[in-house]
């Protein structure tokens, strides 16, 4: 058993002083306030492990590399394509492991990574068909970070379009082809769950997602919605519906589904989430990267549709810019403050079961024992109150953190990998040299 003494502690009714939090193996057994001084001492505040919903790993390669000719969106798909040719399963191990590093070390502790690089170049398959799925599996094992594999389909380069040239190395020639791969991946389950994802309805086929759906009863099931307004114009073309109108009629939404993105919906799109029990992922500090647009965040959350958050391609990795996003995206549409409260923002950026790790992500007895320290004397910190320190810190003022049970960050150093920020560099200098 561990025991760990928070200066103070986001707990479920709000900050404490002095908590004793007591860990056996990957679980918090007991959490006090008003304890004695003692054990493991955690100076800051502490709050539970923060839930990365949605990442796609290699486009951390893409940080600070994508804003030729302006930026575009068609700039930054064309790099990235270019960037998916270079990677075989020992480079994208070694990408993925700094990647999943810089996620713990700014606090997170579980990420759903949303993977569709499958193949070799010109779609290939590797003598182990999921190679590459184990390659991000150990990575995450040996940065310390809880993840979700989100095997993901992805078939068509988009509506009645075959895949293109740069594209083969994601399909797997029909929806059965990839549930029977995507079936036989069988991981460590210590740290590691199995989901799956619809890539879009731009890239999985009408009559393929209910084979989609079907293979991801009762697991984590995510898939791309309306991330462009082309995309719901290409859908309404195609099909006479919006894409989340198709994913619902083919069995793809439901009480374990995610609609990642959700940027540009209806008021019946909304509803169709709500009623189903979708949730919605946003994924702010890339949307707004990519130029994307505002999601409806305060409108899905009044529906009844719950929000979680992700990090999508990495353009920043910082679990408190997202949240704080959620929040300012909403006032600059609609020009007022306090579109959600503090405990709404924390739900989301704590949503570990969007992605499948029910019981983890509150400070309470029976949890899973991931914890979080930030700073409360950083120059970004400095004089606020314990709570409000969320508003104004950021992933460099994390300086603790544990994932289920496991001391993997100390006064802001990963313990696990040393300097991930030099295996960061080679890497991705090693990619991108070409």
């Amino acid at each position: 058993m561990s025991v760990y003494w928070c200066e103070y502690a986001w707990l479920p009714d709000g900050v404490a002083a002095a908590v004793r939090i007591e860990v056996d193996g990957a679980l918090i057994t007991a959490v006090t306030a008003g304890a004695p001084r003692e054990g493991t001492v955690l100076d800051g505040l502490t709050v539970p492990g923060f839930a990365n919903a949605h990442s796609h790993a290699f486009h951390r390669a893409l940080r600070g590399r994508t804003h030729h000719d302006r930026g575009t969106f068609w700039t930054w798909r064309k790099r990235m394509y270019a960037l998916a040719e270079r990677l075989d399963p020992d480079s994208y191990y070694r990408l993925a492991r700094g990647v999943y590093a810089e996620m713990v070390l700014a606090g997170y502790t579980s990420v759903g990574e949303f993977h569709y690089l499958h193949h070799a170049p010109g779609g290939a398959r590797y003598d182990d068909p999921n190679a590459m799925s184990a390659a991000l599996a150990a990575a995450a094992a040996d940065a310390g970070i809880r993840l979700t594999l989100l095997d993901t389909c992805y078939l068509a380069g988009g509506f009645g379009v075959e895949l293109g040239e740069h594209q083969l190395r994601f399909g797997d020639g029909d929806a059965e082809s990839w549930a029977i791969r995507a079936a036989a991946f069988r991981p460590d389950p210590a740290l590691v769950r199995l989901g799956a994802a619809a890539h879009s309805v731009r890239a999985v086929p009408a009559e393929a997602l209910p084979v989609v759906a079907a293979y991801a009863e009762g697991k984590p099931l995510h898939v791309h919605v309306s991330e462009q307004r082309a995309e719901n114009q290409g859908c309404l073309s195609a099909s006479g519906r919006t894409p989340t109108a198709l994913l619902a009629e083919t069995g793809v939404l439901g009480a374990h589904s995610v609609a990642v993105h959700a940027t540009h919906l209806t008021g019946e799109d909304i509803g169709a989430l709500a009623r189903t029990g979708t949730r919605a992922c946003f994924c702010p500090t890339t949307e707004r990267d990519l130029g994307d647009g505002i999601g409806p965040g305060r409108a899905l959350l009044d529906a009844g549709v719950g929000l979680c958050l992700g990090t999508d391609s990495h353009a920043v990795v910082d679990a408190f810019e997202e949240w704080r996003a959620l929040e300012l995206n909403e006032r600059l549409a609609s020009e007022a403050r306090g579109r959600f409260a503090v405990d709404e923002l924390f739900a989301a950026a704590t949503d570990h079961a969007s992605i499948g790790w029910d019981g983890v992500g509150t400070l309470t007895a029976g949890a899973g024992a991931d914890l979080v320290t930030v700073s409360l004397g950083s120059i970004r910190t400095a004089g606020t109150e314990p709570g409000g320190a969320l508003f104004a810190a950021n992933g460099a003022d994390v300086r603790e953190v544990v994932v289920a049970g496991r001391h993997v960050v100390h006064e802001g150093t990963h313990r696990l990998i040393e300097r991930p920020e030099a295996v960061l560099a080679k890497e991705i200098e090693e990619l991108c040299r070409h």
